[in-house]
């Protein structure tokens, strides 16, 4: 049986400190560097998607926030051109089939769905995927209240769920629902 001395176990155990070191900062280096370009496309598709969810609007405020049972969301008035409400838009997250869904949703000054469009999706492929089809998106519009799902014959308070993904459906239903409540409580 071999003896180990003292250099059998420095030289690997310095080895791999220093290589870990290294990629450490390697990370760091290329986190400050892509970081702000991120944050830049971040704020470039939340502009445009506040266009496409409430397209009768043609300015923004800019973010504010309401809490409601303890959750935070984000939302922006929308402004026709002769400065009147629009209505806004609000910044909803649910738990979807393939993770969190953050869903974009433009509220008319009536209450109704003017559109709505996501932020991130990660669902099944062929499935939960199709809910970033406008078919789908949509069956939204012109709605208000609380909004169910139906799997077939959905009444005027509904929409169809999609084949295969009902707790997508389910996920985004709830994510427009709970938008309708926070235009609820800033709207008055």
């Amino acid at each position: 049986m071999k003896k180990f001395n003292a250099r059998d176990i420095l030289i690997p155990t310095i080895s791999l400190f220093l290589i870990s070191a290294v990629v450490t900062l390697l990370l760091a280096v290329t986190n400050s560097v892509t970081k702000p370009k991120i944050e830049e496309l971040q704020i470039e598709t939340e502009n445009r998607t506040k266009t496409a969810v409430l397209s009768t609007a043609d300015s923004f405020s800019d973010a504010m926030t309401v809490s409601l049972d303890g959750t935070e969301y984000t939302y922006y008035e929308g402004y026709c051109s002769d400065g009147a409400l629009a209505g806004y838009v609000i910044t909803a997250v649910t738990k979807g089939y393939g993770g969190d869904l953050s869903v974009m949703v433009g509220v008319n000054a009536d209450g109704t769905v003017a559109g709505i469009d996501f932020l991130s999706i990660s669902e099944t492929a062929g499935l939960g995927m199709n809910a970033q089809k406008d078919e789908f998106r949509e069956q939204y519009v012109g709605k208000s209240g609380q909004i169910g799902v139906s799997k077939n014959s959905p009444s005027e308070t509904e929409i169809q769920a999609l084949t295969g993904a009902t707790i997508t459906s389910k996920a985004v239903t709830s994510a427009v629902n709970e938008a309708l409540r926070v235009f609820e409580e800033v709207h008055g």
